[in-house]
């Protein structure tokens, strides 16, 4: 897997020791091109995943990075062959293609780079909303953190600790540079609470930490911690749904410029005079059909769009990674 053809001889050449210019001692023959493919194909790698929890760690042990409310993106560099995959696996080039034209660019002829797809407001924060509509009519406007390195020319990245992963990427992607797509995410060690407090005072969505001297595992993992600010919101009440076991959910709506939009449910946590209050106006404002857009649910009872509640959530989006976000209705 490590021998790649000379174009003039058809001599196997052993790449493993010959530096950044590949080449061999046959007099008369060109050195071999520096994109020349060493070992197999770069494929799309599972990624590490972080686990939610409520307190960040303190202590010199961690480094911590803002949190950004985007799509997981992995950049796969192969020579000339350059792919962007979802966090699911699935290929997105041709709807990234921005970024993959800067990804040519990277000092670098192979790597896999694991970061964050964003979009940014004026304030320069991550708007999700933003980056879903970007995709199909102004890709032009997506920028990406990268914030980790599992592979880079030839060497597999992942057995080294996260800080040394993140240093050889920052080399990669080099100085800031206001034109690229691509930006190198950045990190505090230690502190990791004051870091909190300053991002949610910023408004942002919270803060990634991750243990120093951890190697990159694919999956879920308690190596990488996420801790996402709360946040409260008015919504507009079009049913309640009960499950055995669980508080009463209100289905909620956002109100739009388009009318209202689905926005998922949340548990009714009222106290107990208010909470018979909601009740009683469910009730008397009940109607046979959702609204149009609302989804189908027959454990749902819709009501007519009348009543507004403030919800306590956690920051960002949801986009369905397997972890309900907590939301309550106060």
């Amino acid at each position: 897997m490590h021998f790649i053809t000379c174009p003039e001889c058809g001599q196997a050449v052993d790449c493993r020791n010959l530096g950044d210019v590949l080449h061999h001692d046959e007099p008369g023959h060109d050195p071999l091109p520096p994109n020349a493919r060493s070992g197999p194909p770069l494929a799309f790698v599972e990624p590490m995943l972080p686990t939610l929890v409520e307190i960040a760690p303190d202590g010199e042990d961690w480094i911590h990075e803002i949190k950004y409310d985007g799509y997981r993106t992995q950049l796969v560099i192969d020579g000339p062959e350059i792919r962007a995959f979802t966090r699911n696996g699935q290929d997105w080039s041709e709807r990234y293609t921005p970024l993959v034209a800067a990804a040519g660019a990277l000092s670098c002829q192979r790597a896999i780079i694991d970061g964050e797809l964003i979009v940014q407001d004026d304030a320069g924060r991550s708007d999700f909303d933003a980056l879903r509509s970007a995709i199909g009519r102004d890709p032009d406007r997506l920028v990406f953190m990268a914030f980790d390195a599992l592979h880079l020319d030839g060497t597999d990245l992942r057995p080294l600790a996260v800080e040394q992963r993140r240093e050889r990427l920052e080399k990669v992607i080099g100085d800031f540079d206001p034109t690229s797509p691509i930006h190198f995410s950045a990190d505090v060690r230690g502190g990791g609470r004051a870091f909190f407090d300053a991002v949610d005072g910023m408004g942002l969505e919270g803060i990634v930490s991750k243990r120093r001297g951890t190697r990159y595992q694919s999956g879920r993992t308690r190596n990488w911690l996420k801790i996402k600010a709360w946040t409260v919101e008015e919504f507009i009440v079009v049913g309640t749904e009960a499950t055995p076991g669980e508080p009463v959910s209100a289905l909620l709506a956002r109100e739009t410029g388009e009318g209202l939009e689905y926005a998922g449910g949340a548990a009714v946590t009222l106290p107990t005079d208010s909470r018979e209050v909601f009740y009683a106006a469910a009730e008397q404002l009940a109607r046979d059909r959702p609204l149009s857009g609302m989804p189908r649910s027959k454990k749902a009872r819709w009501i007519e769009p009348l009543m507004r509640v403030r919800v306590r959530h956690l920051k960002g989006s949801d986009k369905g990674a397997g972890e309900r976000r907590p939301e309550n209705v106060r």
